[in-house]
């Protein structure tokens, strides 16, 4: 944790309070020790960006799970978008 929170430029608190109220769930490894990909730096540095611009924690979460889903649905329709050109390619 403290390699992450050094690395954001914040306290480790502030991490344990992200992970408390819901916003990051980093993986943990058989002793317990929080293991950060590289998207929960990320997710953590829009975390600290939305705070920063006065959204709160409640807020913050709500924004994160709506990109999330928009996330999800630009994927969903590239996919169909591939899916019928395959369709429609001349045979």
């Amino acid at each position: 944790m403290a390699v992450a929170a050094e690395l954001l430029g914040l306290p480790a608190a502030t991490l344990r309070l992200y992970e408390r109220k819901g916003l990051l769930t980093p993986a943990r490894t058989e002793g317990g020790t929080r293991r950060y990909s590289a998207d929960d730096i990320e997710r953590m540095r829009r975390v600290s960006e939305l705070q920063d611009d006065g959204v709160n924690l409640a807020g913050i979460g709500r924004v994160l799970a709506l990109e999330g889903e928009n996330a999800q649905l630009r994927q969903e329709a590239a996919d169909r978008e591939r899916h019928r050109a395959g369709d429609d390619a001349p045979r």
